[in-house]
């Protein structure tokens, strides 16, 4: 496996911009998981979480 700091120097992402990445990743296949494996509805307040998620890459991304 290659360590997660590797593909940030590579990228030129810092820690902080690798953790909030691998955050958004999981919380997707989490979602796809549950949704189509464990049979959990989706509730319309989800999409006011992942919206704040965005929002908060988008700052952090942003120069």
């Amino acid at each position: 496996m290659v360590p997660a700091n590797r593909y940030g120097a590579v990228s030129g992402m810092s820690g902080f911009q690798l953790k909030m990445t691998q955050e958004v990743v999981t919380l997707v296949v989490f979602t796809a998981f549950a949704m189509l494996y464990l049979r959990e509805p989706f509730h319309p307040r989800y999409l006011l979480s992942f919206a704040l998620l965005l929002a908060a890459v988008y700052v952090m991304f942003r120069k």
